[in-house]
């Protein structure tokens, strides 16, 4: 990590160091992770950075413990991030990190995705939150036209690309990929499919369900 990001190891370890105490006993880690926090969790998502813009104004829906937007707020100081998450005891959390951490870019929203403004993101990142399809329906109407929609996902991420397209073309998307990252850093490189957002995201949504 250290010889990743530099700038951002100390807090990246304090980071650790919370998911590993706090964030196992509020139940947002589960023990089993811990020994494995820095491969499987901190750097998979801190190579996410890559495919983000300078400056870029992000929104990480359903953040839970803050992956990946606490890591990208971290190793990306240019870039401001909405740590959007519905649950108390998650956002409650996220607020002590952020204060501990001194994460000046990163603010705490409670909310669903479907509640906040449309194309109020340059980008929406998301980690193992929903099928695809569906993830596309909350995330892609948050971007701003020509925004990215990023999803990190796993081995079926070709599979959901493919079964989702009738759904992204519908919402708007123009353009779409499954990336690679960190072939030659990690022992098990990260799967992100971004989506480019089009004008027709950014539209009426649809109804919102009853929860």
């Amino acid at each position: 990590m250290e010889e990743l990001y530099p700038g951002a190891a100390d807090r990246l370890s304090a980071y650790a160091e919370l998911l590993a105490t706090e964030g196992t006993l509020r139940g947002l880690i589960g023990p089993r992770e811990v020994p494995r926090l820095w491969d499987r969790h901190l750097l998979n998502c801190a190579v996410l950075e890559r495919l983000i813009p300078e400056q870029s104004s992000v929104a990480d829906v359903g953040t839970g413990a803050g992956l990946p937007g606490i890591v990208l707020a971290l190793v990306r100081p240019d870039l401001h991030v909405a740590l959007v998450e519905p649950l108390l005891r998650r956002t409650t959390f996220l607020e002590e990190a952020v204060q501990q951490l001194g994460c000046d870019n990163a603010e705490v929203v409670r909310a669903r995705a479907e509640d906040l403004p449309p194309a109020s993101f340059d980008v929406v990142t998301s980690r193992a939150v929903a099928p695809l399809g569906k993830l596309a329906g909350w995330c892609l109407p948050l971007c701003a036209e020509g925004g990215l929609m990023l999803a990190m996902k796993g081995s079926s991420a070709e599979a959901e690309l493919a079964g989702a397209e009738r759904e992204l073309t519908a919402l708007g998307a123009e353009v779409w990929h499954v990336h690679q990252l960190g072939v030659d850093e990690l022992a098990q490189p990260t799967t992100v499919v971004s989506i480019v957002a089009g004008r027709a995201a950014r539209g009426p949504r649809h109804t919102k369900r009853g929860r």
